[in-house]
């Protein structure tokens, strides 16, 4: 079976080549689901790493329906994982009713082609999940994160079990997968996982400190973009 790493850092991604993972997916900022690492991050992990290297391929945390200008963005970070000799991509589109955009995956995935695409956790939000399939399998899609539509994979098995039966694709399992449940993936007949293995380290005492996390940031309903009024009023007032 399969296990692939999702990894934050060069030293998660050197931690998880030791552990013996057969691939990493490549991303920062966990905690709003992933985005595309920085170019430094890749190059280093590239030349560290002698298993291969997926790279999240997402431009900011929220929904997956992306404007013109992050999807120019989506398509530039495929070109430089190319250039850097990455072995696939992870990414995926979905219109504003929540299906998938046709049009927009099959950009991505002819032109990470020869990678291998991965459709990510975008899956679960579709509300057609069987159709989907029928749609990203002529694409060249090679695999699929999902948890099944829940929350967690566990709770997901037995949609889990359903669609690898139903698609040539690769269905691989991610959302809370642990050693305590790992071998239940490999069971219903999947032949992939994917896991953080993360813990948090590295800790200092900033107790009193000015936070520098934003609540307001963290919507998935809506995206943050600087507004031209409200900075040429700032600028009009200063200059």
């Amino acid at each position: 079976m399969l296990v692939e790493v999702c990894a934050n850092s060069l030293e998660s991604a050197i931690n998880a080549q030791k552990a013996g993972a057969d691939r990493i997916e490549l991303c920062s900022e966990l905690g709003v689901g992933g985005i595309t690492p920085s170019l430094g991050l890749i190059q280093r992990v590239r030349e560290r790493l002698t298993i291969p290297v997926h790279v999240l391929i997402r431009p900011r945390s929220g929904h997956f329906t992306y404007s013109e200008a992050e999807f120019e963005v989506m398509k530039a970070d495929i070109v430089a994982c190319m250039e850097l000799g990455v072995q696939g991509v992870v990414s995926g589109v979905l219109l504003k009713d929540f299906s998938v955009d046709v049009e927009r995956t099959r950009q991505l995935v002819e032109l990470a082609q020869p990678m291998h695409f991965t459709f990510h956790r975008a899956f679960d939000w579709i509300g057609d999940p069987i159709m989907a399939l029928g749609q990203l399998e002529p694409l060249g899609v090679g695999t699929i994160l999902t948890s099944g539509g829940h929350p967690s994979a566990e709770k997901g098995l037995e949609p889990l079990e359903d669609w690898q039966k139903r698609t040539s694709m690769t269905i691989m399992a991610g959302g809370g997968v642990s050693p305590s449940n790992a071998t239940k993936f490999k069971k219903i007949g999947l032949r992939a996982i994917h896991c953080s293995g993360t813990s948090f380290g590295n800790k200092l005492g900033v107790s009193g400190k000015i936070p520098m996390n934003s609540v307001k940031h963290l919507a998935e309903d809506g995206v943050a973009t600087t507004q031209l009024e409200t900075v040429q009023s700032i600028v009009q007032a200063v200059k």
